[in-house]
């Protein structure tokens, strides 16, 4: 079966983990990707993960200091679909790979920049390290609740590298996918403090309300301090911890009964009525009774009994090391063997989705330095056409029938119907409705269970901006008829129902090929469909457990001693604040991916519609992609230290004078030019840096030490929510535009992931529940009475304002 991406070339001339696990998944799916890196590699070959981040690919050596070579770079260039470089704006201009000169060149070329920063702003130079971006951004102070001591907290797992990446790969595909439709290409531009944006989920808008009705703005982490019932992690009579994620109502009955609790409390008057009705002394008993149930019995003896029940959403705490061996991507088909040159037999996690009708083929493992260097520059010199193609466009010309390209909206002319629900696959669809594409939420009458999840409505906000809204009963034959309609003119159709559920509401895959062939049938679960948990369900914190990040998190609290109810309540606390809701972002990037190459797929390919399964566990492996593999001798994940503050001497957080600071010194360069403005000689300890910086304040170090080319930048100066709406960086890059809400008013909302010649000129606001709906049946030709008719009886509906 063909892939989508085959006759596509990448030049990938990034260093590092970001540009890498965005070239991966070209690879994988078909792109040959080259990459450029200098005689002695690039840096970042030396960590554990490199075999991933490399596989697939080849190598070439280009000293790029050197005028020669970047003449040879040019030509390779000239035979390159896709370009893709890293690093600060400054670097790229330096060796001529910045978009300005190379799409002036190559019209036809999709220029990819993946920056820490963005390409322009105040910022745009800083050194793009995540814990330093994560850290001016205010990601550490929303950390600060995990220990409760009022002070930033190391945010372990690299959800913004993830989220970049991602990223990247919907820019390049989206710019594919018009390039084929213009002949024109692209400047696709993303940044990792842009992928910290799908992290913060309500604080944006929750303060600009509370601001604005002139009442105390609290900070959804500081709301409670206890997990919700539904949420907790539960520690187990071996010492081990289970995170149960039972969002929705019957979920966490089916826990209760799972535990055999259920009979009690429903006799018992307090326990009366919905949970999230229960007092606060009911909840607080509620809570004990759970936690002295669980330690009664044993994690796998609870995991069995949560499987035999079917209904709970539960999985160990355990580390990426234990997580690789887990049953469901094992048996699930989500894992691949790899032979890699230098540390031989490896497993490694497999691609971000299953196509079914173009799949993923990983081919081969990582390259050694220079491995294909006289191969593909050989050709390269025996290449007139490279040369002539290289001539000619530096002249000016442009290949024939060549288009115009709006700016920001590649996916311009694409219909999706977004059926799903709560927050990953949702998100998704944001992230597609930036890039042009035209969304329409199909809701039930109530509307989506999310909107009745955070008062009123604000965290579906986050989740449903750029879209349109029908409300429509999909347990009716009538219902079912009305989205056969939608489905008869759409391009993608998203859903994440779990076993037979699409079928008994008319939209299972068959019965919606057979009305349009063409439609991409895209599906978000917990677990693949072919492993032992493909019907259980899954919400955020149970795959943050299943695949590493929560361990590595939470750190000591997972193996504190527990002596006294007291301590399990304070530990399971501190565990649920290091569980925060990175996994739903973190699937939603690969979702947006996965459904952009079913979209290339289908016009490059000769496939028409397929279906297309992404599931949670395997996206929040690709991002915990820093140590997700396995092989003989692979070191160990540095742990992060018994304080919170990070991971290594250079790399974490110190306490200054006044304030915080977060430190990143990577490379012998970086150290020797701390070393000089520090005035220290000898190791860098955590004791001697600590002392010194304990001199001055946080903000007086960020003024010091960044002009000495030191990544050093105050880590508490801000909540990332204000970052967002109103650091001068992203105020400059327009990443919060001003939208008109239905409900809300004017108000700022998350900028773009990625944008895609430049930003959207009309990001949307986020619909009422079914705000669209009239308006959507006038458009398949219903009639007034017809529709009047229609919410008589109860077939659609809308939320009043």
């Amino acid at each position: 079966m063909e892939t989508p991406l085959a006759g596509i070339r990448v030049v990938d001339f990034s260093s590092g983990p970001a540009g890498g696990l965005a070239t991966t998944v070209l690879s994988d799916f078909g792109a040959e990707v080259i990459k450029v890196e200098p005689p002695d590699g690039d840096r970042f070959r030396s960590l554990a993960a490199s075999p991933f981040w490399l596989r697939g690919k080849q190598s070439v050596v280009l000293d790029l200091k050197v005028p020669e070579n970047r003449a040879t770079a040019q030509q390779l260039i000239a035979t390159a679909d896709v370009v893709v470089v890293s690093g600060p704006p400054s670097r790229a201009r330096k060796f001529g790979l910045d978009s300005a000169t190379l799409c002036e060149r190559f019209p036809a070329l999709i220029h990819c920049a993946i920056t820490g920063w963005g390409v322009d702003g105040p910022y745009a130079e800083l050194p793009g390290y995540e814990g330093i971006i994560a850290a001016k951004a205010g990601r550490l102070t929303s950390f600060s609740v995990q220990l409760g001591k009022g002070r930033p907290v190391y945010a372990a797992v690299p959800v913004a590298t993830h989220a970049a990446s991602q990223a990247a790969v919907q820019g390049i595909l989206a710019a594919v996918y018009r390039r084929t439709l213009t002949g024109r290409g692209d400047r696709v531009e993303a940044s990792l403090v842009q992928g910290l944006m799908p992290f913060e989920l309500v604080d944006l808008l929750s303060r600009q309300i509370a601001e604005r009705d002139g009442r105390t703005f609290v900070r959804i982490r500081d709301a409670s301090p206890m997990p919700t019932l539904n949420y907790h992690p539960l520690r187990t009579s071996d010492g081990g911890w289970i995170q149960c994620g039972n969002l929705l109502e019957h979920l966490f009955y089916s826990f209760l009964d799972a535990v055999d609790l259920l009979g009690e409390f429903l006799i018992d008057e307090k326990f009366q009525g919905s949970p999230a009705v229960w007092s606060a002394e009911a909840t607080e008993e509620a809570r004990d009774r759970m936690l002295v149930r669980m330690q009664e019995r044993t994690t796998d003896e609870w995991m069995q009994i949560f499987a035999e029940n079917g209904n709970v959403a539960a999985e160990p705490i355990v580390t990426t090391t234990e997580a690789i061996t887990h049953a469901d991507l094992v048996e699930g088909r989500c894992l691949v063997s790899v032979d890699d040159p230098i540390h031989g037999a490896t497993t490694q996690i497999g691609p971000i989705a299953e196509l079914v009708d173009t799949p993923a083929a990983v081919l081969a493992g990582a390259p050694t330095i220079g491995q294909h260097t006289e191969q593909v520059l050989g050709a390269l010199a025996n290449n007139d056409q490279a040369d002539e193609q290289a001539d000619e466009q530096a002249d000016g010309a442009a290949p024939v029938a060549m288009g115009t390209n709006p700016a920001g909206r590649p996916l311009e002319g694409v219909t999706i119907l977004d059926l799903s629900t709560i927050i990953a696959a949702p998100l998704a669809i944001v992230m597609l409705a930036d890039l042009g594409a035209r969304v329409i939420k199909v809701e039930p009458l109530a509307g989506d269970p999310f909107r009745g999840l955070a008062i009123e409505g604000r965290m579906a906000v986050k989740t449903n901006v750029g879209k349109e809204s029908i409300c429509i009963n999909l347990k009716t034959p009538a219902g079912q008829a009305l989205l056969h309609e939608l489905v008869a003119d759409a391009d993608v159709l998203v859903h994440n129902f779990r076993g037979k559920v699409p079928e008994k509401l008319g939209m299972g895959y068959e019965q919606l090929h057979a009305i349009n062939p063409d439609l991409i049938w895209a599906v978000v679960n917990g677990y693949s469909p072919h492993g032992p948990g493909a019907k259980r369900p899954a919400t955020h914190p149970v795959m943050g457990a299943a695949t590493g990040g929560v361990a590595w998190q939470a750190g000591q609290a997972l193996t504190a001693d527990c002596p006294t109810l007291a301590d399990v309540r304070e530990y399971s606390r501190q565990i649920m604040a290091a569980n925060e809701a990175n996994p739903d972002p973190n699937t939603s990037v690969v979702a947006a991916s996965a459904i952009l190459l079913a979209l290339v797929a289908r016009q490059r390919t000769d496939a028409r519609g397929q279906m297309v399964r992404i599931n949670m566990q395997v996206a929040n492996a690709w991002a915990n992609g820093d140590d997700f593999l396995a092989y003989d001798n692979k070191p160990s994940r540095l742990p992060v230290d018994a304080g919170y503050h990070g991971i290594s001497p250079t790399y974490r957080l110190y306490e200054a004078a006044e304030g915080w600071v977060f430190l990143a010194a990577t490379s012998d360069r970086e150290s020797e030019a701390l070393r000089s403005a520090l005035d220290l000689s000898g190791e860098l300890t955590a004791q001697a840096l600590g002392d010194v910086f304990a001199t001055k304040t946080a903000t007086e170090w960020e003024s010091v030490l960044v002009p000495q080319g030191v990544a050093c930048v105050r880590a508490d100066g801000v909540d990332i929510d204000r970052f967002i709406a109103a650091d001068p960086h992203m105020v400059a890059n327009g990443w919060a535009p001003v939208v008109d809400h239905e409900r809300f008013g004017r108000l700022q909302r998350w900028g773009p992931i990625v944008t895609v010649g430049g930003l959207n000129p009309a990001y949307g606001s986020a619909p009422l529940a079914g705000q669209h709906t009239d308006v959507l049946l006038s458009a398949l030709g219903k009639t007034a009475d017809e529709i009047a008719q229609l919410r008589a009886d109860k077939i659609v509906s809308s939320e009043a304002v």
